[in-house]
């Protein structure tokens, strides 16, 4: 067998003012054939657990171009048709082949196209014709398309928010993939749309349960080969944007179909139940400075450039010096000119410095303040589960007790190894300000003597039923109390 696979992804927010050119995809991850590092990153995983499979199995694994850019804006429409068609070269040279197996985002949207994935599959369908096996792991951050749909034979997505799953999704997506092309099974795809858009935290109730019932289901029915949830986007102002349930089937599509209903109309009953309770600034600042133990653990959930926004909010921090709070740490504030001063003020300076809140409304007012420079590190790095995240040069400073770090590659915090990095001992602090959403849960919780989700001002639309959208349809909940209708009996 000869199989190609390449990763081409990104989270595009609609609404980020911050555009996506080649540089943002080389700053975070930009690995031509035999390039590629040993470790994965959150999308490239099917090549790093391909080459266990294929050497396995005595097969021949041609990789393309592996290209992962962190959330943000648009990508520039040169540099989507640029990347896109290194990817299709690549192919077309590799050509014949059995399989093509890629790693998507799902979110991604280029200036001019708004299915970008979609478009990149349907090309691919092209080249290779309509019986070679296409297959793909997405995030399930992302928007299931018809185009998608009716391109590749299956696709299978993370579960688990935080994404802590993403290897072991690859490994689930090869195995499918070696039962194909092997004869054992055929893969079909049944979609339900549950008509809602809500943010699914797998840490916790309700749907840890639903995630730990449908991988029981995968277990225990062997008509069924996958299944997914597809959360949809909020960020995304795209006609497909939505909540999606995908079964794959061995052959079985009527059978798939019904059980996507059931388990898509469970999924709606408990609209609104699953994010996580949500305070405001000065609520989350009070409640850690009442703790008895420490670290809290303060996320700045909509300041997170995971989800696109710049990540250079100060509303928290402006509460924190409001109260004269110290013993604290910041991590991040997005603001490559500040760490440029800083770097050529050098480690030890003592300098005038105004830093954050410049990318948009809502973020809060740049702080001005003489800062201690503590720590220079070039292309600093934290670990993310089994990979690492870069989040570029970087400064320690500290403003008034406060350890604040400043970076240049925006990067939410995934990882405590964030402070460890920039010499910051996280466990010594009793407050930590994160920009995350949930990503962080699964490292910071095993520190954090309590974790408080802040919702302070406005970097990110999380509102729907509120969200200016344009593009995006308008008959799904919250937009509308029960899209469904009563006789679904999800009401």
């Amino acid at each position: 067998m000869r199989i190609f696979t390449a990763a081409l992804a990104t989270e595009t927010n609609t609404f980020s003012p911050i555009c996506i050119d080649r540089r943002a995809f080389e700053a975070s991850l930009y690995a031509p054939p035999g390039e590629h590092p040993e470790t994965p990153t959150l999308c490239s995983a099917p090549i790093t657990v391909g080459r266990s499979v294929c050497a396995a199995k005595g097969w021949e694994l041609i990789e393309g171009t592996a290209a992962w850019a962190d959330p943000a804006g648009l990508v520039s429409r040169t540099t989507y048709e640029g990347l896109r068609d290194e990817v299709l070269d690549q192919l077309r040279a590799a050509m014949p082949v059995d399989a093509v197996v890629l790693g998507l985002h799902g979110a991604m949207v280029a200036a001019g196209y708004e299915d970008t994935e979609g478009d990149i599959l349907a090309r691919v369908r092209e080249i290779v014709g309509p019986d070679i096996l296409v297959c793909a792991e997405l995030d399930p951050h992302s928007h299931l398309t018809v185009k998608r749909l009716t391109a590749a034979n299956f696709f299978v997505y993370f579960k688990e928010f935080p994404h802590t799953d993403f290897v072991d999704r690859a490994e689930d997506l090869w195995r499918l993939a070696v039962d194909t092309l092997e004869g054992r099974i055929k893969p079909v795809m049944s979609v339900f749309d549950c008509r809602m858009i809500d943010v699914f935290p797998t840490s916790r109730d309700p749907m840890r349960s639903f995630v730990d019932k449908i991988m029981q289901i995968e277990k225990d029915d062997a008509d069924i080969l996958s299944i997914s949830v597809i959360h949809g986007f909020m960020a995304g102002d795209v006609p497909e944007m939505g909540t999606k349930l995908l079964v794959v089937t061995n052959d079985k599509p009527e059978k798939g179909k019904a059980v996507a209903r059931e388990l898509g109309l469970e999924l709606f009953s408990k609209r609104g139940t699953f994010i996580m309770p949500q305070i405001d600034e000065k609520q989350a600042v009070d409640q850690a400075l009442k703790a008895t133990s420490w670290p809290v653990v303060i996320a700045d959930m909509w300041d997170n450039p995971g989800g696109g926004t710049a990540g250079d909010a100060t509303v928290l921090l402006e509460e924190l010096l409001a109260r004269g709070v110290t013993d604290a740490a910041i991590g991040t504030i997005w603001d490559p000119m500040a760490v440029q001063i800083c770097m050529a003020a050098g480690e030890g300076a003592e300098i005038p410095l105004r830093f954050g809140a410049k990318s948009a409304p809502g973020t809060g007012n740049p702080v001005d303040g003489i800062v201690k420079v503590v720590k220079i590190v070039r292309n600093a790095e934290m670990r993310f589960g089994e990979s690492f995240a870069p989040f570029g040069d970087s400064a320690h400073v500290v403003l008034n007790g406060i350890d604040i770090i400043l970076n240049s590659t925006r990067a939410q915090s995934f990882d405590p190894s964030l402070f460890s990095a920039l010499g910051i001992e996280p466990t010594s602090k009793k407050i930590l300000v994160i920009k995350s959403t949930n990503h962080f849960f699964a490292s910071f919780s095993k520190i954090a003597a309590e974790i408080i989700y802040c919702a302070a001002g406005t970097p990110y639309p999380n509102n729907p039923a509120k969200t200016p959208y344009r593009r995006a349809r308008k008959d799904i909940w919250p937009m509308i109390a029960d899209p469904h209708g009563s006789e679904s009996g999800a009401a």
